[in-house]
């Protein structure tokens, strides 16, 4: 399954104690970056969130958000003797500038001191961290792959295009090689002619033909694109093989030994490179102009795979 490197996932826990809210949002990167926004409270999750996420995907930039709420009221208390034991000097203390100081109640003690305080252990928030990145991970790979989706088909309507320019070259060369040798004979011709007007012997019509021949060969030797076509075939095959999203159980195998993205950008540094190649022997201006649609059509597709996982 193609998956984008876009996409967006939040969901929410609760317990009794309190809620955790994450929410994951990813974009483009070359390898896989996670980072964090989220409470010190929480930080005990921060390495599993880190291996889950590792987990599901292999490459983007992942901004993780982790917020928290306590539920009003939940009083889970610790108890700091030390802390009420302080308090009490204090009061002693005060009671000596003070003497009519009326003596606080144990709850007005506890609530000066701090001394009982709201406590839910972090293994009990990380838990809770967890359950909510479950859903929200979800949310997230699905958005990715239906962004993936459309992605492909965009790039496989544009491979279309491609194979279409290629058909139409490997059909021109013939046609091309038949002009430059109608050209080249005309030339000789007048060349001839202008330097025998009065007609020349020493020159047989077969060897003319000969030459012609000769230098008609050595043309299409030298716009001879046979092979960067051939090799631009073989690459197309194999980026329709990776995008199409009818694939086979051994294609899904193939697509899960590594990056598809990473691959895809090798497929277009080669295709750009026999395109290039073929701009080099262009022959006509035909040629040439089909070299040119080619390149910007392996660059629409290459800058659509800069976003594929």
């Amino acid at each position: 399954m193609i998956k984008s490197m876009t996409g967006f996932g939040s969901a929410k826990a609760e317990q009794p104690f309190g809620s955790v809210t994450i929410e994951l949002k990813t974009v483009n990167s070359r390898y896989l970056d996670v980072q964090f926004r989220m409470p010190d409270e929480l930080r005990l999750a921060e390495h599993p969130i880190r291996e889950r996420i590792a987990n599901g995907l292999t490459r983007g930039k992942i901004e993780v958000r982790v917020s928290f709420a306590r539920t009003a009221g939940v009083q889970e208390t610790s108890f700091a003797p030390a802390l009420l034991h302080r308090v009490a000097e204090q009061l002693a203390q005060a009671r000596q500038l003070l003497p009519e100081t009326p003596t606080p109640t144990l709850p007005e003690l506890l609530s000066w001191s701090g001394a009982a305080q709201q406590h839910i252990e972090p293994e009990s928030w990380a838990k809770l961290c967890l359950d909510a990145l479950e859903p929200a991970l979800t949310q997230l790979v699905e958005g990715r792959q239906r962004e993936g989706h459309r992605l492909a088909n965009v790039m496989l309507t544009t491979a279309a295009q491609v194979r279409e320019i290629i058909e139409v070259v490997q059909a021109h060369m013939p046609a091309l090689v038949l002009a430059h040798r109608e050209r080249l004979a005309n030339k000789l011709r007048e060349t001839l002619q202008a330097a025998f007007p009065a007609g020349f012997t020493h020159i047989t019509g077969a060897e003319l033909s000969e030459r012609i021949a000769s230098e008609t060969s050595l043309f299409a030797i030298r716009i001879d694109v046979a092979e960067e076509l051939a090799r631009l075939t073989s690459h197309l095959t194999e980026l329709e093989f990776l995008l199409n999203p009818g694939e086979t159980p051994s294609a899904k195998k193939t697509h899960s030994a590594g990056s598809v993205g990473k691959r895809l950008d090798f497929l277009f540094q080669e295709m750009n490179r026999e395109a290039n190649t073929l701009g080099s022997k262009a022959g006509s201006l035909e040629m040439t102009q089909a070299a040119i649609d080619l390149k910007l059509l392996i660059e629409q597709m290459r800058e659509q795979a800069m976003n594929i996982e």
